[in-house]
């Protein structure tokens, strides 16, 4: 039997935001097809004109962070697809991934061992959210979550060996993107436009 559910192809910097945009569309009632990008930003930017005229006759999804490349969304979106096709769903997180995953305060909290009260109130306006995960589980009641999401010293990175697949953990298996959405107004309007899109297929 045919999955009756509307396909959404889909363009992404990385792992963690195919994860995010993968729930997502299966939250609205849609399912994930191809997902092209996962290469980082600079790629994304280099075929989002390919992706938009794709979407003139199926639904896609692309989503970039915002991170300090404008001084706010519509401001990228301008620069980036000033013209989005009527199937495209271009979003913009503010300021990254991290901040719609900040943004469920409850969720996230019991999956880093971390005190509700260390979380920032307002998800959106942290400069470098990625970092304020990092901070978050360095206080960690979890020795586990410590040492997966925390860099080593003189390792040189900034995130944990494991940051990206315990991530992918959260958002698959405990994010709530709905409780997340009234705390992070970029990811409301994504929401709502995947709806629209599912919607009119």
């Amino acid at each position: 039997m045919r999955d009756p559910r509307i396909v959404i192809s889909g363009a992404v910097e990385g792992d963690v935001d195919e994860a995010v945009v993968a729930r997502l569309v299966f939250e609205v009632g849609g399912a994930l097809g191809a997902v092209h990008g996962k290469n980082g930003k600079a790629q994304l930017r280099q075929h989002v004109a390919a992706y938009n005229k794709a979407a003139c006759f199926s639904p896609w999804v692309v989503l970039v962070d915002l991170n300090g490349d404008a001084e706010c969304a519509p401001l990228l979106q301008e620069e980036w697809l000033p013209h989005p096709a009527p199937r495209m769903c271009f979003r913009i997180a503010v300021r990254a991934i991290e901040a719609w995953l900040l943004a469920d305060t409850h969720n996230l909290s019991q999956f880093l061992g971390v005190t509700r009260s260390a979380f920032p109130p307002g998800p959106e306006l942290e400069r470098d959210p990625k970092q304020k995960i990092v901070s978050l589980s360095a206080n960690s009641r979890r020795r586990d979550v410590r040492e997966d999401m925390v860099p080593r010293p003189g390792s040189g990175r900034k995130v944990g060996p494991a940051y990206t697949s315990r991530l992918i953990e959260f958002v698959e298996s405990h994010w709530r993107p709905d409780e997340a959405a009234k705390r992070s107004d970029s990811l409301r309007r994504c929401v709502e436009r995947l709806r629209e899109l599912v919607a009119s297929a």
